[in-house]
């Protein structure tokens, strides 16, 4: 008889604390998290696109591309992204690192024809060349550059699209974000709003 009055209290006590994890951890955890992401930052929740004049939007059609997603850029004109690891550049569907080691000789090799790239680019010396301009994220799929890279890329910039090096430089630090919760990460540049900015800058001058 106790045994099973034990059985029946240990189930109900069970039952009762996977009711109470599915209400906190399957309910109310996420409805927290969604609001908060609402309130602190509602254009990705929207899900980050942005149009060509640098506003954020819903509509897919008035878009250019995500603030989330890094993306080619064909224009030797404008900013130049990081490299892409993820299938032929920033595939959404193939995103991964390439899981090279430091000492990959395939990577090394892939290294030092990325500097000699940029710096013959630039106008500048391999060893000016910032890493994250030769080298790919973990995701692939990283919108952001260095500061030091935009800044590398500033000069080019200003004399294709006809604008001052310091006007650049301008958009460059107005398309900087900072660290995140302040001390996580590097100061980073958001490549598609700087080179938004500085295409409005170009037709407006």
């Amino acid at each position: 008889m106790n045994t099973v009055y034990d059985l029946w209290r240990q189930s109900l006590a069970g039952l009762r604390l996977l009711i109470a994890a599915t209400v906190v951890l399957g309910l109310a955890y996420p409805l927290v998290v969604f609001g908060f992401g609402r309130v602190a930052a509602p254009w990705q929740a929207d899900g980050s696109l942005v149009t060509a004049t640098g506003e954020h939007t819903t509509d897919v059609d008035d878009a250019v591309g995500s603030q989330l997603l890094g993306q080619v850029v064909d224009d030797p004109d404008l900013f130049q992204n990081r490299p892409s690891a993820a299938g032929d550049g920033y595939d959404t569907l193939s995103t991964y690192g390439s899981n090279y080691g430091p000492e990959e000789p395939a990577l090394i090799d892939l290294i030092e024809e990325r500097q000699t790239e940029v710096a013959e680019r630039e106008g500048v010396s391999p060893s000016q060349v910032p890493p994250d301009a030769v080298t790919a994220s973990g995701s692939g799929l990283d919108p952001d550059i260095s500061v030091a890279y935009a800044e590398l890329q500033a000069p080019r910039v200003a004399r294709a699209q006809g604008l001052s090096v310091e006007a650049v430089r301008a958009m460059i630090e107005d398309s900087t974000g900072g660290r995140s919760l302040g001390t996580l990460g590097e100061p980073h540049v958001d490549v598609l709003l700087l080179n938004a900015a500085v295409l409005r800058a170009a037709q407006e001058g």
